[in-house]
């Protein structure tokens, strides 16, 4: 995550111990180099809080599980050493939290990961927080796909390449995200996180259908939302639901909340439901 990750300061446990820099994990060998037998959770440091980061660590292992690896590490193991991670980098720091899990072998034809061969490590690295700014979006022509296709009930590094392509594509036609569509033609997600939007004081995000992830900081927001009295709805949505919205902002690990400014050629303002959304998540991680 992040276009200077490789540059900033980082730390991985690996391997019973602490490596400073980006630390070579991967062979020419290794299945999940090039058979994409790897899954991973992305967590946030930032102020002095780690918001829900036991969930992050829970997830993690829950993704090794459906991905057909082993979970090898108890979740009081991943937030000891994310504790000791943490505090290699001084006061308050700004910080990605990265646990890994992944293949080093395959099993029957080669194709399968062989779970008896997974390896694990926890990396973090220097990542400021993205302030809220300009970010426009558009409709992407790629899809989600659906559990029959891909792994999706995982977070697994094999499902981003289709983001990637996303973003490029969108990239290409001048915005900065886009929103993508499950096989049905219902909108999904953005290509880097779940996504909300307003209308009639009404917030709408996506029904989770099987086709991306339900995030840890989308539960969270809604029921935040939700506890403060917000009425807020998961249900299929088009993309001319997002063309009409009031107000739509993204929701993820890495920025947190952050206000969506444009759909194509229409501007948006960071309208009061974002402004509320933010509000009540900032109060949450530091009262943590």
């Amino acid at each position: 995550m992040g276009h200077s990750e490789n540059a900033s300061r980082t730390w991985t446990y690996y391997s019973g111990a602490w490596h400073e820099g980006n630390v070579a994990l991967f062979g020419p060998r290794t299945h999940a180099c090039w058979l994409g037998s790897s899954v991973f959770d992305g967590a946030r440091a930032f102020e002095g809080v780690t918001p829900d980061i036991e969930r992050h660590c829970t997830r993690i292992n829950d993704s090794a599980t459906k991905f057909g690896l082993k979970a090898l590490v108890a979740v009081d193991r991943w937030l000891d050493l994310v504790r000791d991670g943490v505090s290699r980098f001084g006061a308050r720091p700004e910080l990605y939290i990265r646990p890994m899990y992944w293949a080093e072998s395959g099993g029957a034809l080669s194709v399968p990961a062989d779970p008896e061969s997974t390896r694990w490590c926890l990396t973090i690295y220097e990542a400021p927080m993205p302030p809220p700014g300009e970010t426009s979006i558009t409709l992407s022509p790629f899809r989600r796909p659906s559990i029959e296709t891909m792994p999706v009930d995982a977070k697994a590094g094999c499902l981003y390449p289709n983001n990637a392509r996303a973003l490029v594509e969108a990239g290409g036609r001048g915005f900065d995200n886009c929103l993508l569509r499950d096989l049905l033609g219902n909108v999904a997600e953005l290509a880097t996180a779940n996504v909300f939007m307003a209308k009639d004081r009404v917030v709408y995000t996506p029904i989770a259908n099987g086709t991306f992830l339900n995030g840890i900081t989308r539960q969270r927001l809604i029921g935040l939302l939700r506890d403060a009295g917000v009425d807020v709805r998961e249900a299929v949505l088009r993309y001319q639901d997002f063309e009409q919205a009031d107000e739509i902002w993204s929701c993820g690990n890495y920025a947190k909340v952050a206000p969506i400014t444009r759909i194509d050629g229409r501007a948006l303002a960071a309208g009061p439901f974002y402004r509320k959304a933010r509000e009540l998540y900032w109060a949450f991680a530091h009262s943590r």
